[in-house]
């Protein structure tokens, strides 16, 4: 029985035996490594023969399995030659004298993730799908642990930043990997030039590294794909650590250190390296400011999407410590004794204008804007010094800075003075800044002190981000009005075009659609000739020490002392003012409108039809005029031989129509004219006929001679002396006949 069970068993298990056998047969030939399947990186580099130096970095950085077996890699392989030109560049006799840092390296930063052959190395891998010829950068790697830093003389445990002004624990901060490959540059209309700015010692062949060429590409295996080079590559800093490297840039990184840099203590990134170092230390992040363009320690670009990284990169341009400091010391500094003492906005601008969220190539330097949408205004051969590709950016090393407009056009003389710190409040809440800080646009700014606008009553409310108002004894009104207000006296300080003196007299608009008037290096606003006191009618210009060396790019600043105010009073009021007595220029019209319905309000002398916060123009009738109009049946009265008597006060409802339509006729509607010589053409008026169309009076305007012609072909002349009132929102001119209008 038992023989039997132990045939029976040999058997059996015979059977299972020759199964197994014949269904691994089928395995191996379905599931088993083709024949036809190329060596993995590593064995590969071994069989050609001239990757002795390279291997032996790979096993000393313990990269042997990795690159040994399946994977997914791309690999820039430096043959033997590149190892013999980097050790005479190291000063060293061999690979033997490599330590297992330096392999590490060489090794990970030759390292990419994912397989790329040429086809595929110019384009971008979007998460929407690939985007062609527009990638020169892939992820690689290597990384950057936790390094130590003196900060405030102490030494910290540091770890970078992977994001703009943040930290995401997960992610290791690779570093990038950047070639020069013909689809990408000529897509984006680069050529050997932009190469050879770099590298100039190096021949441009379509396909090259850092400093060296692609001498094979495409070479599959296994586990990826090689490109053999004749440069070896360690790792590259990033802007962060070149800038802190690099001494002759110190005055530089001082602001940023001074202002823009914090460090942040991390308790993940803490707790990775106690237990990988065994040290107690714990570890903080070194972040900037989120409000720079970016953070130069942050390797992954924007982050927007994974492989951003792989299209784009930082630049920035760092004027030397001399070019810095005497541009600090002459210009950034007039009105303040130390960098330490310049408000954050300040030295942000100083320091963003510098920076680039984008690759600035060398011959791009005129179409790449930074974040001001200002190209970068350096002469590539004559004020760059110093030019590097590193890990995460482009760095320039300048002898000049970057001149950006909001220090160098009218707006620059308010913000680098504190004594105008509530004009830049105004400005940047109104939009102003971004009006006047285009160098094309030709400006005059009257600058308008923080000394003047606390007089008047009006501040900042730091709490509320707003301006507020406090009448004098009064209680604080916070916001309301008083944004309005403040911003409507700064429109009056600006004016569109470059002015180049006010010695003489004249009369100009302001950009808000108001006009002022001067004399003398004297200026008047509808406010300030509201004042009863004469010498307060008109605010002077005058001379600020030091003031005269800041040329603005784009205009004039003038310096005055006071404010120009607007105008509470309505139209009717000023009317009144020149119109009271028999002798007064504008007597006959203003007693016409005083006593009839067109005039709303006997107090406020407030107009039919006219209405706050819209402009308008009023044609005042002399006496003589008034009176021809008396006779020629369009306005009421009587006539007796040559006395000619106005009926200023009429009740009959015809009679009152002519008043009212008369006056309508003579104030344009939505628009201001003044006697510059500048606006021309037909303007509607308040006046409207039978079938509700405004009546149209015609404009010809010269300097000091102003004409209007009305519906019927007559032509009045303005009278400059008695004109260019200033009114709200409106200018008043004394005209030495009447405009006839046709119903």
């Amino acid at each position: 029985m038992d023989k039997l069970f132990k045939k029976r068993l040999i058997v059996i298990l015979t059977l299972i035996v020759a199964l197994a056998s014949c269904r691994k047969k089928e395995f191996d030939a379905y599931y088993g490594r083709p024949a036809t399947l190329a060596d993995p990186i590593y064995q590969q580099l071994q069989a050609r023969g001239n990757f002795t130096s390279l291997l032996y970095c790979i096993d000393k950085a313990g990269y042997k399995d990795i690159l040994g077996k399946s994977g997914y890699w791309t690999m820039f392989a430096p043959n033997d030659d590149a190892f013999s030109k980097f050790f005479k560049e190291k000063g060293i006799s061999g690979v033997d004298q490599i330590d297992a840092i330096t392999a590490t390296g060489i090794v990970k930063y030759a390292l990419i993730f994912n397989a790329f052959k040429t086809d595929r190395l110019g384009d971008f891998q979007s998460n929407a799908g690939w985007v062609v010829n527009s990638a020169f950068k892939r992820r690689t790697a290597y990384y950057d642990s936790v390094y130590t830093e003196v900060v405030n003389g102490k030494n910290i445990k540091i770890i970078a930043s992977n994001r703009n002004g943040s930290y995401a624990f997960a992610d290791n901060n690779n570093k990038y990997y950047p070639y020069f490959i013909k689809s990408y540059m000529a897509a984006n209309a680069l050529s050997a030039a932009d190469f050879n700015y770099f590298f100039p010692e190096v021949a441009y062949t379509n396909f090259n590294v850092p400093g060296g060429n692609v001498v094979e590409a495409n070479i599959v295996a296994e586990n990826g794909v090689i490109h053999v080079i004749d440069k070896v590559n360690t790792p590259p800093q990033n802007i962060d650590q070149y800038l802190s490297s690099h001494n002759e840039y110190s005055e530089f990184k001082k602001v940023y250190d001074r202002f823009l840099v914090s460090y942040v203590y991390s308790p993940e990134a803490s707790k990775k390296y106690q237990i990988l170092s065994g040290s107690s230390d714990s570890v903080k992040v070194k972040t900037y400011n989120p409000l720079l363009s970016f953070s130069p320690n942050n390797e992954n670009y924007l982050k927007l999407t994974d492989n951003d990284g792989q299209s784009n990169g930082w630049t920035l341009f760092a004027p030397n410590n001399a070019a810095f400091t005497a541009y600090l010391n002459s210009y950034i500094l007039e009105y303040y004794s130390t960098v330490d003492r310049l408000p954050l906005n300040v030295v942000l601008d100083l320091m963003n204008c510098h920076m680039w969220q984008s690759a600035v190539w060398p011959t791009r330097f005129n179409n790449t804007v930074n974040m001001f949408g200002e190209e970068a205004r350096f002469d590539p051969n004559s004020n760059v010094i110093d030019k590097k590709i590193l890990s995460n950016g482009f760095f320039y090393g300048t002898n000049q800075v970057q001149k950006a407009n909001v220090f160098h056009t009218v707006y620059g003389a308010p913000y680098l003075n504190p004594a105008y710190s509530l004009m830049i409040r105004a400005m940047d809440l109104s939009a102003m800044k971004t009006r006047i800080t285009v160098p094309k646009l030709k400006y005059t700014v009257l600058m308008m002190n923080d000394a003047s606008l606390k007089a008047a009553g009006y501040d900042w409310n730091n709490l509320n981000s707003t301006f507020q108002y406090t009448p004098a004894g009064g209680t604080t009104v916070i916001g309301g009005t008083s944004p309005t207000n403040v911003i409507r006296m700064l429109n009056t300080h600006v004016l569109e075009g470059e002015v180049s003196s006010f010695s003489g007299a004249g009369v100009l608009e302001t950009i808000g659609g108001e006009y002022i008037t001067y004399k003398n290096n004297r200026i008047s606003s509808s406010g300030t000739m509201d004042s009863t006191d004469v010498s307060k009618q008109s605010i002077p210009v005058v001379k600020i020490k030091g003031a005269d060396f800041r040329q603005a790019t784009n205009g004039k600043n003038f310096y005055v002392n006071g404010l120009l105010s607007f105008t509470t009073k309505n139209v009717g009021e000023h009317l009144k003012k020149y119109g009271t007595l028999p002798t007064d220029p504008f007597y006959g019209f203003y007693q016409f409108l005083f006593n009839n319905p067109i005039c709303v309000n006997k107090t406020t002398i407030e107009i039919q039809g006219v209405s706050l916060g819209v402009n308008y123009t009023v044609f005042v009738p002399n006496d003589a005029a008034i009176k021809q109009a008396v006779k020629d049946d369009i306005l009421p009265g009587t006539v007796s031989g040559t006395t000619v008597t106005p009926l200023y006060n009429p009740t009959t409802s015809v009679d009152i129509a002519k008043v009212t339509k008369f006056i309508a006729y003579h104030i344009l509607n939505r628009n201001t004219i003044a006697t510059d010589g500048v606006k021309n053409g037909s303007y509607e008026t308040l006046f409207k006929d039978s079938n509700g169309d405004a009546g149209i009076v015609v404009i010809k305007n010269q300097l000091n001679n102003l004409r209007v012609t009305d519906m019927n072909g007559r032509t009045s002349n303005v009278i400059t002396a008695n004109s260019n009132v200033l009114s709200n929102r409106t200018l008043i001119h004394q005209i030495d006949g009447y405009l006839k209008y046709t119903y």
